[in-house]
């Protein structure tokens, strides 16, 4: 398989929320009722669409460029020059008109989108998506340049000549943040994906029927925090707030034998997280290098592994807690590190819908193939077949982020709906 066609998969795995088959609370459980149709679109329906949109749209061209070929030789020497099928007539094959004629049929016939293109094309997809997905929601703003490693993308706003415009980030989008979602973050350690990996690489504790049978809970929760206290306000350092694990029961078991860590959300003094030097120095020790901003979920995450082991019969939550999720730059990072860095970032971000995701992507998608695909230069100095072979790329662009964007707009739908 192509290995950029196994990055737009990856890239489609993201948008689509399929990644955090885990996560057990909220949108995340619809989208769990849903993740068979959505995973039958991205490993079936999709592949058929870009089967179909290669092979289709080569062979549609190839015609049209053979029935154009054809009327310039039998309007140049009669209609006896070519045969029923379509090759040239021996008596005309050794002049100028018809050498050139077989020459031009033969670069039709090897004409198609060769793997060069297609893996163009799946670079393309993307880039666009990816643009303007960024963390969890579809931004409406458009790149009107394309971005390099050196210079990032300026944006264009949508204009139609008034004297002054008012715009701002996020006017296409409704705001959904809500309670709901600041206060239950669910998570089963056994779907996560370092465990799925794990299965494998390293002895688990339960065994393979059980952990395909029963789920291993992990519930964050806030304890002694108001809805007021997290309003919309820009805090100031002196009343910036934190995530801490809670003083007098920061880890507990409920009724069904599932995790529960609960957290404060509430200023600190000094309007920072503090570590002590000891601490700071026994976290490095632990996990490696780590900047100042990493600390916190470290610290707690030691916390809360410290007191998991030495509760009765949460020895596979342990274990599973501590299995490593590295990233680039800490490869000694545990699983629990995280979750807890999903959890303090979701509760304090922003979450928006778009009223119409499916208008904006397409509109974009004509701007993005204008500005960043299409090249006159290109198409200018191309003979025809090579001209044809170019807008073949495009036509097969459009038609499947076209597929993609009607999916991705139905789930958005479905999203406005429900809120």
């Amino acid at each position: 398989m192509n290995k950029n066609y196994k990055k737009l998969i990856r890239t489609l795995r993201r948008l689509f929320e399929i990644d955090r088959a885990d996560l057990d609370f909220g949108f995340y459980r619809i989208m769990h009722a849903k993740a068979e149709q959505v995973q039958e679109f991205i490993e079936k329906d999709l592949l058929l669409t870009v089967q179909e949109a290669f092979g289709k749209q080569s062979s549609q061209n190839s015609q049209e460029l053979l029935e154009k070929a054809r009327q310039k030789i039998t309007q140049t020497l009669g209609e006896d020059a070519i045969d029923a099928d379509g090759n040239v007539n021996p008596a005309f094959a050794s002049i100028p008109a018809g050498k050139k004629y077989q020459e031009e049929v033969s670069k039709i016939l090897q004409q198609k989108v060769d793997g060069s293109s297609e893996t163009d094309i799946y670079d393309h997809l993307c880039r666009f998506f990816e643009r303007y997905y960024e963390g969890g929601d579809f931004v409406s703003r458009r790149y009107y340049a394309k971005e390099t490693s050196g210079k990032a993308a300026p944006y264009a706003i949508p204009y139609n000549g008034e004297e002054v415009k008012l715009h701002w980030a996020n006017a296409d989008q409704y705001y959904i943040k809500t309670t709901e979602n600041y206060n239950n973050f669910t998570f089963d350690l056994r779907q996560a994906r370092e465990v799925q990996a794990a299965r494998e690489g390293m002895p688990l504790l339960a065994t393979q029927d059980e952990l395909e049978k029963t789920a291993l809970r992990v519930h964050f929760k806030i304890k002694d925090a108001g809805e007021g206290e997290h309003g919309n306000v820009k805090a100031t350092d002196a009343n910036k707030r934190f995530f801490v694990l809670h003083s007098e029961q920061p880890v507990e078991v409920n009724d069904a034998g599932e995790l529960v860590v609960n957290f404060e959300y509430k200023p600190l003094p000094g309007g920072k997280y503090a570590i002590n030097a000891e601490t700071e120095k026994q976290l490095k020790a632990i996990y490696g290098s780590l900047n100042k901003g990493d600390m916190p979920a470290f610290d707690m995450s030691m916390q809360i592994l410290n007191a998991v082991e030495s509760m009765e019969g949460m020895a596979e939550y342990h274990h599973l807690l501590n299995i490593l999720s590295p990233t680039e730059k800490i490869k000694k990072r545990p699983l629990l590190v995280r979750y807890l860095n999903k959890y303090t970032g979701s509760n304090t971000m922003d979450y928006f819908i778009h009223k119409d995701l499916g208008g904006f992507l397409r509109r974009e998608l004509d701007f993005y193939i204008k500005n960043e695909v299409m090249h006159l230069d290109d198409i200018e100095n191309a003979d025809v077949p090579a001209v044809e072979s170019y807008l073949t790329k495009i036509k097969v662009l459009r038609r499947i982020a076209g597929k993609l964007i009607d999916f991705l707009a139905q789930l958005e739908d479905f999203q406005k709906k429900l809120w």
